[in-house]
Formats: C-alpha cells, sequence, structure tokens
C-alpha cells in the first residue's frame, strides 16, 4: 500500500517539472495516467540514449515511471470530451500549457471546478498568467538566467554558468508535489478543490538562499564564488593527492578538529584564524595555509577520517561513481523496473514507502484502451476514437 493508494492523476503535463512531480506521486501509489499530446511527449526524442527495447529517450525514462500511459489530441473537440469523461474520477489535474491554453478548449479552472468542485488542478508555467513576464513561456536554462541563480554560479571573475542540473525544472516538480499534497490535505476539511499555480520563476527565486537574505540585510551585490561558501569558512573544495574533498567546517570546534586531523594545529593559534568572524575576514589566506596540508593526503581517506571525528567532508564523485557506490545502493536509490534502471525514491516512509518499479515508463499509447474501458467506453466508442486519430 502506497500513501495515495486513493488517489487519480491526469497527467497533461511535458518535459521535465509536471513530469517529475507526477512521478514522485506515482511512487507513493497514486494512479498516474499520462496523456501526451499525439506527437508525444518530445523529451521521448532527447537522445541519445535510447532504450533499445522501447526506443525513449533515457531523458524521458527518468521522469515517467509509475505511470499508464495515452495519448490524445486535444484540440479536437471529440478529445475534450474524453478528458471531461476521464476527470469524473479524477482527483488531481496537472498540466503545463501555456497560461491560456486550457481556457482556450473550455478547460480552465473555473469550468473544471465548476464540475467538480473537488478537483485540484495544478498549472505549471514559466512566469505565471499575469505581471511583466505573464503568458511568456519558460525552460529551465533560460529562468536560470533570469532569476539570479545563473549570476551566483561560477568562478569568481569568470562568467555566469549554468547549473549541471536542471535545477529549476526539478525543484518546481517538487514544490508542484508539495502543494497538491497540501491541496488534497485542505480538501478533506473542506471537501473542496482550488486551483495551484506554479511557476519555474518564483521557485527559481525561492531557491535564492541565502544570496536573498544576504542582500536584503547588508545591500551588498552578491559574488560568484566558485565552490566557497558567501557566509563560511573553510566551506570549499580542496584539492588533495588523489581526488578533491569538498570540506565544511561550519563552527570553530570543526575547524579546531580539522586542524588536528591534518596536523595544522598551528593555524588554530594564528589570530587571523582564531574564531569564525576572524576566518571569514581572512578567507583566501587561510585558503592558501590549508593547501600544503592537505595536499599529501589520500582525498577518499581524509574524508573518512574528518567524518569520524565530526568534520563534514566528502570527495567530489562523478555521477558513475555516486550511483554505484555502496551506500547509495544500500538506500534503495537505485532500483530496476523491468529492465530499466532508475533512480529511487528518496521519501522514506515507514509504513508507506515509495516503490520505484511498480511499472516502466510506459511506450507511447499504452494503455489508452485500458484507460477509455475503465471510463466506460465501449469497443465500438474506443475503435471509432482511435479510427478518427483522437486517441492515436
Amino acid at each position: 500500500m502506497g500513501a495515495l493508494d486513493d488517489v487519480r492523476v491526469i497527467d497533461l503535463t511535458r518535459v521535465l517539472g509536471g513530469p517529475f512531480a507526477t512521478q514522485w506521486l506515482g511512487d507513493h501509489g497514486a494512479d498516474v495516467i499520462k496523456i501526451e499530446p499525439p506527437m508525444g511527449d518530445e523529451t521521448r526524442h532527447w537522445g541519445p540514449p535510447f532504450d533499445e527495447g522501447t526506443g525513449a529517450a533515457s531523458y524521458f525514462n527518468g521522469a515517467n515511471r509509475n505511470k499508464r500511459g495515452m495519448a490524445l489530441d486535444l484540440r479536437q473537440q471529440a478529445g475534450r470530451d474524453v478528458l471531461w469523461r476521464l476527470l469524473e474520477t479524477a482527483d488531481v489535474i496537472v498540466e503545463n500549457f501555456k497560461p491560456g491554453g486550457m481556457e482556450k478548449w473550455g478547460l480552465g479552472y473555473e469550468s473544471l471546478s465548476a464540475r467538480f468542485p473537488r478537483l485540484i488542478h495544478c498549472r505549471i508555467s514559466g512566469f505565471g498568467a499575469t505581471g511583466p513576464h505573464g503568458g511568456l513561456p519558460g525552460y529551465d536554462a533560460v529562468v536560470q538566467a533570469q532569476s539570479g541563480l545563473m549570476a551566483v554560479n561560477g568562478e569568481a571573475g569568470r562568467d555566469p554558468v549554468r547549473m549541471g542540473i536542471p535545477l529549476v525544472d526539478i525543484g518546481t516538480g517538487m514544490a508542484a508535489m508539495s502543494g497538491i499534497l497540501m491541496a488534497l490535505y485542505e480538501r478533506e476539511r473542506s471537501g473542496l478543490g482550488q486551483f495551484i499555480d506554479m511557476t519555474l520563476y518564483d521557485v527559481a527565486v525561492s531557491l535564492l538562499h541565502p544570496q536573498a537574505a544576504n542582500w536584503f540585510l547588508s545591500g551588498k551585490r552578491p559574488q560568484r564564488m566558485g565552490n566557497a561558501h558567501p557566509n563560511i569558512t573553510p566551506y570549499d573544495a580542496f584539492p588533495t593527492a588523489t581526488v578533491p574533498v569538498y570540506i565544511a567546517a561550519a563552527n570553530d570546534g570543526q575547524f579546531v578538529k580539522l586542524c588536528s586531523v591534518i596536523g595544522a594545529e598551528a593555524l588554530t593559534r594564528d589570530p587571523r584564524f582564531h574564531d569564525h568572524p576572524a576566518r571569514n575576514q581572512n578567507r583566501d589566506a587561510l585558503r592558501t595555509a590549508l593547501i600544503p596540508y592537505l595536499a599529501t593526503h589520500d582525498g577518499e581517506v581524509l574524508a573518512a577520517t574528518l567524518m569520524a571525528k565530526g568534520v563534514p567532508a566528502g570527495p567530489v564523485l562523478d555521477p558513475p561513481e555516486v550511483l554505484t557506490h555502496p551506500h547509495t545502493i544500500h538506500r534503495g536509490m537505485v532500483t530496476e523496473a523491468d529492465g530499466t534502471k532508475v533512480v529511487g525514491n528518496p521519501i522514506a516512509m515507514s509504513r508507506t514507502p515509495a516503490d520505484a518499479t511498480r511499472r516502466r515508463p510506459p511506450r507511447f499509447g499504452e494503455h489508452g484502451r485500458e484507460v477509455l474501458e475503465e471510463a466506460g467506453f465501449t469497443a465500438e466508442e474506443i475503435a471509432s476514437l482511435i479510427a478518427d486519430g483522437v486517441v492515436p
């Protein structure tokens, strides 16, 4: 039993933010029906690599497990009629059409809520429907640039750098899932659904911590600092004899322990480094002083030793090293669904754990007949919908 076994989700989303949210809902038991347009979710083609068995790109597979899949042409009235039928048993609809798109088809929140007052409607868009950027399209990298995230990412004195993962899309998916769960909880009291207006821009701005808080208080423009932390030092990646190690000595006690492990006790007696405010004022000098002590150590051994002493530290690993690491495997964060390896779900619940392996990502239109039959369509109606291209 999953925590969301009695929840049905109609998923009209494509690409990443929406599919990520509905995938996590599916991991926890929700019946997610992914409805693709006739041309399919474009991420099916965002490869290589491609799955030899299904032809889908890895990008699609990584965000669409634990869903049943069908296709529906909402440009046709018959397609919209099908959607209305499917919504009769739905708790949630999630979509990421450009604001105004659903309204154009008579499927805006006002229309949906009038017929289904308990329905929760989550829309994910770039910037929302109103405001100076209202209605504009939004993609992760563009929003990273417009939200200030790129401006604080990268080396000092160098150009801003896009983060190596689509953090805004993924963060928006997580926030959307949280909003959906809150709306489901509130519905238990009110008996009513509601509209959830999620935007990539809002989520990106919300992630500007601590830079936003620092600027509000100091008025100083945040700067790019590479791997260093703007408020804490030493909190940075350092070279060793083998792999780089990230060391996060966030308080005076941890700094003393760090110096003891690497044989740099003399630094604790240096007035430039005797407490955190002093270290922060002399962060460049501290980094320069630490590097010779660290240069002779094996990075992974050093990180393990520091962690055992209570100093947060870890080697800088590549994704393949992480995905094959014994702790990753022990935590169930790599698992397999019908021959497809997937990253597990991190929300570990004691009685109703997530299951990332219930369903492999669906083939295009794979469950169309099954979903229509459950909704009460006859064999003749289904054959007609397929012949007319309403259900590809």
